[in-house]
């Protein structure tokens, strides 16, 4: 797990404090209730049951773990509107050589969500397009080589 500053939204912020909270209360004692009904049933060493609630139980560990370290090192971050400056929360459309045109939106790496246009502010196009306005040409390093794009807007 990383100690590192972890953008977030607002929504995401509450959805995983909720998780959390879900985690803690709900399913701890969930998998507590299996383990003690696992052990009911004799020989640890070999009983399935008991060896698939240790492992529920783990992941639920892990899965807490994990939610409570980005909340720790989370950042909120406020989308902004009409903007000038590509930054955290910006909504940028952008436009290839092709013509073709995304509007896309630079988030942190806990929100992003390519099918719904959001990328992450770490990935090679968030980083690229970072600190430029509007007119400037992002260049982004892929595996098919550089592509560049137009910032055709920043809000």
């Amino acid at each position: 797990m990383s100690d590192i500053t972890k953008y977030l939204t607002k929504e995401k912020f509450d959805e995983l404090t909720k998780e959390l909270e879900l985690l803690r209360t709900v399913k701890r004692k969930e998998v507590a209730q299996n383990l003690e009904y696992a052990r009911a049933l004799g020989d640890l060493s070999e009983n399935a049951e008991y060896q698939e609630a240790r492992e529920t139980q783990a992941n639920v560990e892990g899965r807490i773990a994990e939610v409570e370290n980005v909340l720790k090192h989370a950042q909120i971050v406020e989308e902004r509107k009409h903007g000038e400056i590509v930054v955290m929360g910006s909504m940028v459309t952008i436009e290839k050589n092709s013509g073709e045109k995304m509007k896309i939106t630079v988030v942190g790496s806990e929100d992003a969500n390519v099918s719904e246009g959001k990328i992450s502010n770490g990935s090679p196009m968030g980083v690229a397009l970072l600190g430029k306005v509007k007119g400037d040409t992002a260049m982004v390093l892929t595996p098919k080589g550089k592509i560049s794009y137009k910032i055709v807007s920043v809000e």
